[in-house]
């Protein structure tokens, strides 16, 4: 019972050595007597007990390393520390096994050493403004040195840039000094819009008011014509009726009564507003000056009486 129970043991041993199963994750690498015999892929396998083993397992998806922090100089001198992370798959297991002793660790050393070499070549402000350019940079690179590898580096990401503290100090006051260069520049510009903006509103208001004298002056000119116009016809009209009445029995007579008092209104207007009643000794002659009054009224009136006969005439 005993030997029957060692002989199934066995029996089960060769089973499990002759069967593979090779996960879909992965490949596996096999070795005949301790030579590269071939590379299994996904699936159900059968391999000969005692001589073929699997030497390595490499994992076929996508692997993502972190690359750890390190110290890196700029082109201007500037010390800053970066790190990342590195995207890359195997494509050939024969190659990941035997091209190299540890691709991994490989991959993140030439990694480093790629962005130091890469980062040496720009400014601080490059590397800050240019991170997708160097990180294809570094992708580049370290997928030529790897091609031997059998691995693919996908994408290099680059994580944290951190410049030494004297760096950031320095930083925070060059973004301050532009914070306030902005803040002056806008303060410059608005206020000079402003000005802009008072000189239009004041010419504007110039040419407005210049606007309304021009038609204020423009509305007097003719009030002032039609003022003119409306007295001058006002006056001739007064002179015809004047020179008809004159023409009239008795028009002169009216007309003498009338001079007289005004005359009399006028003076004593006179003599009520004047301060030293001085009167001459002419004036004291009153019946001498209404003698002189009626000959210039009859004057008128023979001239007036003239014209009217002219006028029938021509008539």
């Amino acid at each position: 019972m005993f030997v029957f129970t060692l002989f199934v043991l066995f029996i089960f041993f060769l089973l499990y050595k002759l069967m593979l199963i090779v996960p879909m994750r992965e490949v596996n690498v096999i070795e005949r007597l301790g030579k590269f015999r071939a590379v299994l892929q996904p699936g159900f396998h059968f391999l000969i007990p005692f001589f073929d083993r699997v030497a390595y397992k490499h994992e076929i998806r996508e692997q993502v390393l972190d690359v750890p922090p390190q110290s890196c100089i700029s082109k201007d001198n500037t010390q800053l520390e970066v790190d990342g992370l590195v995207y890359l798959k195997v494509m050939d297991g024969k190659l990941a096994s035997y091209g190299i002793e540890n691709y991994r660790l490989a991959a993140v050393n030439l990694a480093q050493t790629t962005m130091r070499s890469e980062i040496g070549k720009l400014n601080l402000s490059q590397t800050f403004s240019e991170r997708d350019s160097l990180n294809e940079s570094i992708v580049r690179e370290i997928d030529k040195a790897s091609a031997s590898w059998g691995i693919k580096v996908l994408r290099y990401e680059i994580k944290n840039i951190t410049p030494s503290r004297h760096v950031i100090h320095t930083l925070e006051k060059q973004m301050e000094a532009e914070r306030s260069k902005r803040a002056e520049i806008t303060f410059a510009n608005a206020e000079k819009a402003a000005m802009i903006n008072l000189s239009e509103g004041e010419r504007q208001e110039a040419i407005n008011v210049s606007e309304g004298q021009k038609q204020k002056r423009i509305n007097e000119a003719k009030g002032t014509a039609q003022e003119i116009s409306i007295v001058a016809k006002a006056k001739a009209e007064g002179m015809r009726m004047l020179s008809a009445a004159l023409a009239v029995n008795g028009g002169n007579d009216a007309m003498n009564m009338q001079l007289k008092e005004q005359f009399i209104v006028q003076l004593g207007k006179i003599l009520e507003e004047a301060d030293v009643s001085v009167v001459p000794a002419e004036m004291a002659k009153l019946e001498g000056f209404f003698e002189g009054m009626e000959q210039v009224t009859h004057a008128v009136s023979s001239s007036s009486t003239k014209t009217n006969t002219v006028k029938g005439a021509r008539s």
